[in-house]
Parts: C-alpha cells; sequence; structure tokens
C-alpha cells in the first residue's frame, strides 16, 4: 500500500486522489499509518462484503472448516496435556 503523509496530502491532492484511484492509500501522521484513502465504488464494494468473521457452536462449523482446524486443535490439547503432567 502506497503511503503519503497529511503534509503530502495538503501539499498535493492531485497526486494522492491519482494514487487512491489506483489502489487504497494510507495516509499518515507523524510516520503512523492513520488513514486510509480509497475511491467511493472501492469503499461500497468493502461494505457489501460485510465481516466475513463468525463464531460457530459446536458442531455447526463447516466440514471444510473442522478439518483444518481440527487436527490443530487435537495437536495442541496433546501438547498442554504433556506439559502439565
Amino acid at each position: 500500500m502506497e503511503k503519503f503523509s497529511t503534509v503530502d496530502l495538503l501539499r498535493d491532492i492531485k497526486t494522492v486522489t491519482m494514487a487512491a484511484d489506483r489502489q487504497p492509500v494510507a495516509i499518515t501522521q507523524h510516520r503512523k499509518a492513520r488513514y486510509v484513502l480509497m475511491t467511493y465504488d472501492d469503499f461500497e464494494a468493502m461494505k457489501q462484503k460485510g465481516d466475513p468473521r463468525r463464531a460457530y457452536g459446536p458442531n455447526e462449523a463447516p466440514p471444510e472448516l473442522a478439518a483444518m482446524i481440527g487436527p490443530e486443535l487435537d495437536r495442541l490439547i496433546q501438547e498442554g496435556s504433556e506439559n502439565n503432567g
């Protein structure tokens, strides 16, 4: 992601907005990313996707997710029982 300072934004808004036309850009303040500038269309598309995170209860996870997570959970449980005794 390309970065511009708030000073860059104030001095040369055309360059910053042209960069934001290609992809979202970070606006920094005191060398720290503080804001993101993107096209309105990109913003709307992002809003439409929503938050993909979801919590599942017991036996609710899709099979492909359970197959991915199950072995790792088993490993962590085994590792924990070995460390505790």
